[in-house]
């Protein structure tokens, strides 16, 4: 016979069952809907840095994360589209070649939030920009690069000659020259955002006329450095793993500032559209010079210091790394 006291027992654990279960759907609802949108491949330098720091939101189980990858320039309204339709509320991209495409857009879902790698500037109320404003880290590794050259040759290879290459460029060539005033740069684009062959090829015609170390801003250009036996300066991501005789340093891209940030105001729902830009400087650690490694012991000790020296002016807001979005011009014959 069921007591008063049991069925209060009883009842009392259905209800803990059923809170139990609805707890999964519960932390679910919670959880922002997240979409991105590239237009290379996610292993690609540039937004593999977003895919990282999104996965990283996911993984903390934060955020429901989708994306579509090597998305040609004409489907990428569409694909824009679809996103915002199946309620995602937060969109992540890079708009520079479909800039007009993604602010109308932007305009058509006013409760969508939308931050895109640009060159323009926010658009209100829901169009955030932000960009690779590495310039800092890219100038230590020109420092680094000025010190390990033996025939003051520096070849540089990039995509394509726009601001957000122009001004890493620039500012490696400003760190190359105040460890090595005698030095010269080779520089050329490849027209694509993702062709190490073509990359690799451009590197090879520099190493040629002479350059020792390449500035390897596009994937392929350390393959070439490897199989010539020339040192390279990585861009972006670390890859001295891959090549541990080879690149010697790389400037470091950490985009988790910049979606963290983002994400937070999403949540709280006070995002607007702003520059995002500043967290992508070392101040707000979206950017640092990776480790030495493996050429800890070959890169000169007084380099070193100098480099140590720079950063910390850098990070101390004594010294201020210009940013140049000019076309950087070769200056060896």
């Amino acid at each position: 016979m069921l007591t008063r006291r049991s069925a209060v027992k009883v009842f009392a654990g259905l209800v803990a069952v059923a809170l139990t279960a609805a707890m999964p759907l519960a932390e679910a609802q919670t959880k922002t809907k997240v979409a991105a949108i590239y237009t290379v491949p996610v292993e690609q330098q540039w937004v593999s840095r977003i895919h990282k720091a999104l996965n990283a939101a996911k993984d903390r189980g934060e955020i429901e994360y989708v994306f579509s990858e090597k998305v040609a320039n004409a489907d990428y309204e569409r694909v824009m589209r679809e996103f915002a339709e199946k309620g995602n509320t937060f969109i992540v991209g890079e708009s520079f070649a479909v800039e007009a495409a993604a602010r109308k857009v932007a305009k058509d879902y006013p409760k969508v939030s939308f931050l895109m790698g640009s060159s323009g500037k926010p658009q209100a109320p829901n169009f955030a920009v932000f960009d690779n404003y590495i310039q800092e880290p890219a100038y230590l590794t020109g420092m680094v690069a000025g010190g390990m050259t033996k025939t003051n040759k520096i070849g540089m290879v990039g995509g394509y000659p726009i601001p957000e290459v122009n001004r890493l460029m620039h500012a490696f060539m400003a760190g190359a020259k105040e460890t090595n005033p005698k030095v010269e740069f080779y520089v050329s684009f490849i027209g694509s955002w993702f062709d190490p062959p073509k990359a690799k090829e451009a590197a090879f015609a520099m190493i040629e006329k002479g350059a020792d170390v390449m500035y390897a801003e596009r994937f392929g250009v350390s393959d070439a450095a490897k199989e010539k036996g020339k040192l390279a300066i990585g861009n972006v991501i670390d890859t001295q793993a891959q090549y541990p005789e080879t690149v010697v340093v790389s400037a470091l891209w950490n985009m988790e500032p910049t979606i963290d940030t983002a994400l937070k105001a999403v949540k709280a729902g006070k995002f607007k559209a702003e520059d995002y830009g500043q967290y992508s400087t070392m101040k707000f650690k979206g950017s640092e010079m990776s480790k030495f490694g493996t050429f800890d012991a070959k890169v000169p000790k007084d380099i070193q210091a100098k480099v140590a020296a720079k950063q910390q002016a850098i990070l101390d807001g004594k010294a201020k790394i210009a940013v140049v979005d000019t076309e950087p011009k070769s200056t060896a014959k």
